[in-house]
């Protein structure tokens, strides 16, 4: 049976319906992403990740977000093919979302409501952001692009890593390698 996150109605970048009960069974990573981001090249090893668990059942979702910095401009056309041209990306891509504030898409409320917190260095990376002049969101709200949620095969939330969180971070792939254990 699926849980309440998987139910929630998504849309593919290719604008067909979705949603993560289409991958029920498996260990999922939800990660907002953008692609005019300062951590975009995570594109790269979020590939890696996906290439090297998606035979032990992970896999690897993205949703772009122009929250922070309108750092995701494009069309979900355009995100397509950036992705693909500029890093092979392979896994799947859903339609563009908001992640943050009143308008934030159900899956991201219901996602930070089961996670209010990150593990990772989100201090760090607020007091960078107020270094710049930005007011950084507060908790459980999403800190900025590229922040990582996995759910469990059980179709649990499992973990949620900040931004500066590498898709080749020992904490991130021990946590992903424990639920595809399960």
């Amino acid at each position: 049976m699926a849980t309440a996150i998987q139910e929630i109605p998504l849309k593919t970048i290719l604008n067909d319906d979705a949603s993560l009960a289409d991958y029920a069974g498996n260990v999922v990573l939800v990660v907002n992403v953008a692609s005019k981001c300062g951590l975009t090249p995570q594109y790269e090893g979020l590939e890696k990740l996906y290439s090297q668990y998606k035979d032990q059942g992970l896999v690897v979702t993205g949703f772009p977000a122009n929250d922070f910095g309108a750092q995701e401009p494009g069309t979900n056309e355009e995100i397509a093919s950036f992705c693909t041209t500029n890093f092979g990306v392979d896994f799947p891509m859903f339609s563009k979302v908001t992640v943050t504030g009143p308008d934030k898409h159900p899956l991201f409320a219901a996602l930070t409501e089961a996670a209010p917190v990150a593990k990772g260095d989100g201090k760090g990376f607020r007091e960078k952001l107020r270094g710049y002049g930005m007011t950084p969101n507060p908790e459980p709200e999403l800190l900025w692009n590229f922040e990582k949620f996995l759910i469990g095969r059980d179709g649990n939330v499992a973990a949620r890593f900040a931004p500066t969180t590498a898709p080749d971070d020992a904490e991130l792939v021990a946590a992903i390698e424990a639920e595809l254990a399960k």
